[in-house]
């Protein structure tokens, strides 16, 4: 595998991403989210998205922008609603997206697993609740699992701090959350980030995500001010 795409703009990124496409996007709340490759996929135009993320949108920027443009018609998450999840609540109430919710450790699992190439694990959270109805359950040891399965996307859409022309990326303290899963987990993977270093210049020792997973960067040196205290 040779080295990935590095694109000038955040338009030129997000290219080719198809309707009816799997999208996971990264971020915990605001922390991490890639604002603005979100902001090139609503200019691109794919619709009938499936997103998979941590929750369902922040006030109306990010990925609560991209509901409100229509362009989502299901949402896998841990949490979907909060004290500023206004757009999500909106649409759902009028029946207008579909929701799936996943313990957020069960969350980053699937994706762990899909990008591992595991076909299915076993795990005890939710047992006994409705999110394992209709799904198999195992008891081993003496305790009961249910049978998760991956969930692996089109394309992952991620922020980090650093990247090399090779695509190895570093991330800055808690905006690493779900990046490191997200871009293992899916067949196509577009970073943004704060700095494009020269190949080489970053240890080995402190990448946290291999180059080999990553398909096209793009630099977003500065980031918008309403977001820059949840960086």
């Amino acid at each position: 595998m040779g080295a990935p795409r590095v694109v000038d703009d955040v338009d030129a990124a997000v290219e080719g991403i198809a309707d009816g496409a799997t999208v996971l996007v990264g971020g915990f709340g605001l922390a991490g989210m890639p604002f603005d490759l979100i902001d090139a996929l609503i200019r691109q135009g794919a619709t009938d998205l499936t997103v998979v993320s941590n929750n369902a949108g922040n006030g109306d920027h990010g990925l609560a922008a991209l509901l409100a443009a229509g362009r989502v018609r299901k949402v896998i998450c841990s949490f979907p609603r909060q004290s500023d999840s206004w757009v999500f609540d909106r649409l759902y109430g009028e029946g207008r997206i579909d929701l799936e919710v996943v313990p957020q450790g069960n969350l980053a699992e699937r994706m762990r697993a899909a990008g591992a190439g595991i076909g299915a694990f076993f795990c005890p959270t939710g047992v006994g609740t409705p999110l394992a109805e209709g799904k198999e359950t195992r008891e081993i040891d003496g305790r009961t699992y249910v049978l998760e399965y991956p969930i692996r996307g089109d394309v992952a859409l991620i922020a980090a701090d650093r990247a090399d022309g090779m695509g190895n990326l570093t991330y800055r303290k808690t905006a690493r959350n779900f990046g490191p899963v997200m871009a293992s987990a899916a067949h196509r993977t577009i970073v943004q980030v704060d700095k494009l270093v020269e190949t080489g210049s970053i240890d080995p020792e402190i990448v946290v995500t291999p180059g080999i997973y990553i398909d096209t960067i793009v630099c977003v040196p500065t980031r918008r001010m309403a977001v820059e205290g949840a960086r």
